[in-house]
């Protein structure tokens, strides 16, 4: 192993945003007892300490990769295109738009079909967030698109979040 290495080459898996999830998940295993600290109990405590270091690098790259949205980004960012989501703000009208019309069919929800109607919206938004970042990102390789694509899938997480919230608080 490599600090140097990315994630997909921690993993050997190909730098792209489709990903294998069992495979992920198998390598993250394997890569896990390859790396345990026990493992290095004879070699005394620098060696445990590295094994502890690698183990929690190899954890952190298993999450980026797992979660769709922190792949996306971190593809994104090793090909040159940075989220920047805090400085970066701006979005097509069409989205913005679409963002007022959640945003008010939220405070106008009353009933738990409502918030469920809105919740099935964005999840479906989502999906189809994520099937044109993986286009953007494997065929298209247009990094800086699908950095845009990124942010817009970060705004609507957010806001599925919340819808999610109140249908919790409804329930409870």
């Amino acid at each position: 192993m490599n600090l140097q290495s990315n994630d997909f080459e921690l993993f050997g898996v190909p730098m792209q945003f489709a990903q294998d999830g069992e495979r992920l998940s198998a390598r993250w295993k394997e890569l896990q007892r390859e790396a345990h600290p026990d493992k290095f109990a004879a070699q005394g405590v620098a060696a445990q300490r590295i094994a502890m270091q690698w183990s929690v690098r190899i954890n952190e790259a298993y999450q980026r990769l797992k979660d769709p949205l922190r792949r996306a980004s971190y593809l994104c960012e090793l090909r040159g295109a940075p989220i920047n989501a805090e400085r970066n703000t701006a979005m097509p009208t069409d989205f913005l738009m679409q963002q007022m019309q959640w945003r008010e069919a939220l405070d106008d929800a009353k009933t738990l079909q409502d918030f469920e109607g809105i919740a099935v919206q964005t999840n479906t938004s989502m999906r189809e967030q994520l099937l044109k970042i993986e286009q953007l990102l494997d065929v298209g390789r247009d990094f800086s698109a699908a950095a845009q694509q990124v942010r817009s899938l970060m705004f609507i997480e957010r806001f599925a979040s919340e819808v999610e919230a109140r249908i919790d608080q409804l329930e409870s």
